[in-house]
């Protein structure tokens, strides 16, 4: 059976949802992921969405470390101030 409704989306978006990337500056890809980018929506490329979920996840993975490290020199402090 053929695949009649593949990329209908796609196909209203104007250009076929083609054009240029906003971070990488690639030409003529497909910018369907609407991110957050300084405070805008914008729409870029594949390969720079999974890049910038790549960063955020990096990000909340070293803040919970840095809460895990703090916390428990916190507690230790006034324990030996005793």
């Amino acid at each position: 059976m053929s695949k009649a409704h593949r990329g209908t989306g796609v196909r209203k978006e104007p250009n076929h949802g083609r054009g240029s990337c906003p971070i990488c500056g690639k030409t003529q890809v497909k910018v369907l992921y609407e991110k957050e980018v300084d405070g805008k929506k914008v729409k870029v490329c594949k390969v720079c969405s999974a890049h910038l979920k790549n960063e955020a996840k990096k990000a909340e993975k070293a803040a919970k470390k840095a809460a895990a490290a703090a916390a428990p020199a916190a507690e230790a402090a006034p324990a030996a101030a005793e």
